[in-house]
């Protein structure tokens, strides 16, 4: 969300991002792979020049709110873990309109980007359903 007045190529930034985590969700389904999420979610980014955070992830969710597998917002098409029904998944596009690098601050939670450019973070959880993918 924006707050306040912000510059075009952050409105644009929130906007790609946003798309990229739809398109992230219309490849979660059984019989898919992990590969087909990132890829789907990268390749809305790269017709805009948008760099993909590649150190944080979205990730699976179980007994633990983080958990295996790595959900990648990059990735291969037809490459990776193959989805399953029943599969409960983060989906967390994180685009940045400067470098892919980032850095913790010192208070060991925040992070900003390397190059102080603008960044954009989306995200849903999916559960994977025999009747589809549920938002």
């Amino acid at each position: 969300m924006a707050i306040g007045d912000v510059p075009g190529e952050v409105k644009n930034l929130l906007e790609v991002t946003e798309r990229a985590l739809w398109a992230g969700i219309e490849q979660a389904k059984a019989g898919n792979r992990l590969g087909d999420i990132g890829a789907a979610v990268e390749a809305v980014a790269a017709p805009h020049h948008i760099g993909v955070v590649r150190d944080y992830v979205g990730h699976g969710i179980g007994r633990q709110m983080h958990e295996a597998p790595s959900v990648p917002n990059y990735g291969t098409p037809g490459k990776g873990l193959r989805l399953k029904t029943g599969m409960a998944l983060a989906i967390e596009p994180m685009f940045i309109l400067g470098t892919d690098q980032s850095v913790v601050l010192d208070d060991d939670w925040t992070v900003v980007t390397a190059d102080g450019a603008s960044s954009a973070h989306f995200e849903h959880t999916v559960l994977l359903t025999k009747d589809g993918t549920v938002v």
